[in-house]
């Protein structure tokens, strides 16, 4: 049986864009891959490479996990389990660390881009979290990482170093590939359509959270920015708005964007925005609905520790491997 794997920072609240480009695409891949196990895991040890306040990052904790639920997620075909609680991420994260190479590190994008913003205080696990990235994957012997274009980076280091921990001591970790979604994989900003679509955002108008309010939701579709000849066209480079506005509109609904194109060949942006507005409040509602009942409940608990209980054992059984191999401790 093959696995898949995949994990999301408990850095604040989950946007349309984590839902289309994640959430939605696991909730599919739950019942379309009959031959693989699924482990999604929070990955909280990635969220204090900076500076967290503690009581928010344990709520931030609860309120993904619920929400992975409330999209859909069955607890019964998905080990749905918090990264830290499984100490073996921590401990292959250092092996990774030990086979990484400082270069390597120092030339992902996303480490660059965030020491730019950073100009002191800068913390080393902001350097070395693709290491305990590579251990998340490769501890599970993922076969399928499903990946963004952003993530790409990542997960080429993972494969070579993958490759070099076999080549050094014998066949270890199976070398994972990318799952990439057809459809609304990189959701843009509403109102920077050529950014990626972001909870830090200033403007919070540019983002849609799972958990705003309806007739909030509804307001910043109607808001969001397109370009003047009021066109209903997919064209990313010169019309990155409407683009963006079909990308969502495509992956909320059974229709491609072509077909888009042809049903509002003759409308214009007003009522292709009202349109999309009540679509996306429409998938919103239930998914509010489960998130709230879940969090005034019990049954988040028993996911969660029978999730872990499930990694536990294919995440020991592979440290032992590892170490066997490194010739660390008195393992035999």
């Amino acid at each position: 049986m093959k696995r898949l794997l995949s994990g999301i920072q408990p850095t604040g609240k989950l946007t349309l864009g984590n839902y289309i480009g994640a959430l939605q695409q696991f909730v599919k891949l739950q019942d379309e891959l009959e031959d693989t196990e699924l482990f999604i895991f929070i990955a909280d040890l990635h969220a204090i490479t900076i500076p967290q306040n503690r009581q928010e990052l344990k709520k931030n904790i609860r309120s993904v996990a619920a929400l992975y639920v409330a999209c859909g997620l069955d607890p019964n075909k998905v080990n749905l389990f918090v990264q830290s609680e499984i100490p073996e991420h921590a401990q292959l994260g250092y092996v990774m660390e030990s086979t990484a190479y400082v270069g390597e590190m120092e030339r992902m994008t996303q480490y660059k881009d965030k020491k730019g913003k950073q100009a002191e205080g800068i913390r080393t696990s902001l350097l070395t979290y693709p290491a305990l990235m590579a251990a998340d994957i490769l501890l599970y012997d993922a076969d399928i990482v499903p990946i963004g274009d952003d993530q790409k980076q990542h997960l080429e280091l993972t494969r070579n170093l993958a490759v070099r921990f076999n080549n050094a001591y014998g066949q270890t970790f199976t070398v994972p590939e990318g799952y990439y979604t057809k459809t609304g994989a990189r959701i843009m900003s509403l109102t920077e359509p050529t950014k990626k679509m972001s909870k830090s955002a200033e403007n919070p108008k540019s983002y849609i959270l799972l958990l705003d309010d309806l007739a909030q939701v509804r307001n910043k579709i109607k808001s969001a920015v397109t370009d003047s000849d009021g066109l209903i066209k997919y064209d990313p480079k010169k019309k990155p708005g409407i683009s963006n506005l079909l990308t969502i509109y495509s992956a909320l609904t059974e229709y491609s964007i072509k077909q888009l194109e042809e049903m509002y060949e003759d409308k214009n942006y007003q009522v292709f925005k009202a349109d999309l507005a009540e679509i996306v409040a429409d998938a919103l509602r239930p998914i509010q609905s489960k998130y709230f009942e879940i969090m005034n409940g019990t049954e988040l608990d028993k996911i969660l520790d029978h999730g872990a209980e499930k990694a536990r054992v294919v995440a020991q059984r592979k440290l032992v491997k590892v170490y066997k191999k490194l010739g660390l401790g008195r393992i035999r």
